[in-house]
């Protein structure tokens, strides 16, 4: 497709992950890279092969309806290290695979970093060494955020780096490198059980609750009958009236099987990521209120449902 659009540039593909053994050899044969990659390992990975080897980073990132761009290592710039020295906790992160991208957005991004990378090999320079893009599809809005300069204690492109050669850039971000949908781990495995296990449960009609903990608008793609829904972010903002037709539904439940003490609730959203965290908060629910909640995660969530116990349920 882009020999067809210009058939005198040279093209040449890798195919492959991009890895530590292989990102500085590759990236000191070119004189700008762009980073459109879609996890935070390959971004550090990246950013830290273009110091090492003395290349401009063009780097741009979309999600949702949102969109950034920052040119990197360029000028006395900052790297990326120096904006973020730490990587952020592995469960605060959503890529596209999860969260999801308006293909316009990633396209506009695309011919701003494309024009970035054409003003720094003509050597007219960059407008965004010193200042990160920002840009809202929504309100159809760009916004230009100045950036500190470089770090002179950054790990990397500091006075005195600690970071002399690529490392494992999985471990230090405790997530894997890839833009497929996470798979967390935040829960014992006590507290998890497969859908295979669940539907075990619902033949020999266990009594409990299950706890839909997805978003309002892919409840209404597609959910379990059975399901109660109260969305993620009203658990963790501690919201009084869903958390009351929680305990109303665990009462409800509770009478028809002889007020036992402790009644299972069993947790599901898509993928079985924001579930485990919703247990957790279930977990640290007053027992004056609420009584002993027995609360345990459903691994995979729904999609898992849909592959492995029911062909017909919706995937999205």
């Amino acid at each position: 497709a882009l020999r067809r659009l210009n058939s005198g540039v040279q093209y040449v593909p890798y195919r492959g992950a991009l890895g530590p053994r292989s990102a500085l050899r590759l990236v000191r044969q070119y004189d700008i890279v762009a980073d459109c990659s879609d996890n935070v390992p390959t971004r550090y990975l990246v950013s830290d092969a273009c110091v090492l080897a003395g290349k401009p980073l063009v780097s741009g990132s979309a999600l949702r309806l949102e969109g950034q761009l920052v040119v990197y290592n360029y000028r006395g710039g900052p790297c990326y290290r120096c904006l973020f020295p730490r990587p952020p906790p592995p469960d605060t992160v959503t890529n596209c695979a999860d969260g999801g991208v308006l293909g316009v957005v990633t396209g506009i991004i695309g011919c701003i970093q494309a024009l970035e990378v054409l003003k720094i090999a003509s050597g007219m320079g960059s407008s965004f060494n010193q200042c990160m893009l920002m840009f809202d599809a929504l309100e159809g809005r760009f916004r230009n955020i100045k950036l500190r300069p470089k770090k002179p204690d950054c790990a990397v492109c500091g006075d005195s780096p600690s970071v002399t050669c690529l490392q494992d850039y999985e471990a230090f971000c405790g997530s894997s490198a890839t833009d497929k949908c996470r798979s967390l781990q935040l829960l014992p495995s006590e507290d998890r059980i497969s859908v295979q296990q669940y539907k075990e449960l619902l033949d020999e009609r266990v009594p409990h609750v299950l706890l839909d903990v997805r978003p309002q608008v892919e409840v209404d793609i597609c959910r379990l009958e059975h399901a109660v829904h109260i969305p993620l972010s009203k658990l963790e903002g501690k919201d009084e009236e869903s958390l009351q037709y929680l305990q109303q539904r665990i009462c409800e439940e509770k009478q028809r099987t002889d007020d036992q003490s402790s009644l299972p609730v069993y947790v599901v959203c898509k993928l079985g990521n924001d579930s485990q965290k919703a247990v957790k908060i279930l977990q640290e629910l007053p027992a004056k209120e609420f009584g002993s909640v027995l609360a345990k995660d459903i691994k995979g969530g729904l999609m898992a449902w849909a592959t492995k116990i029911d062909s017909t349920f919706p995937q999205y």
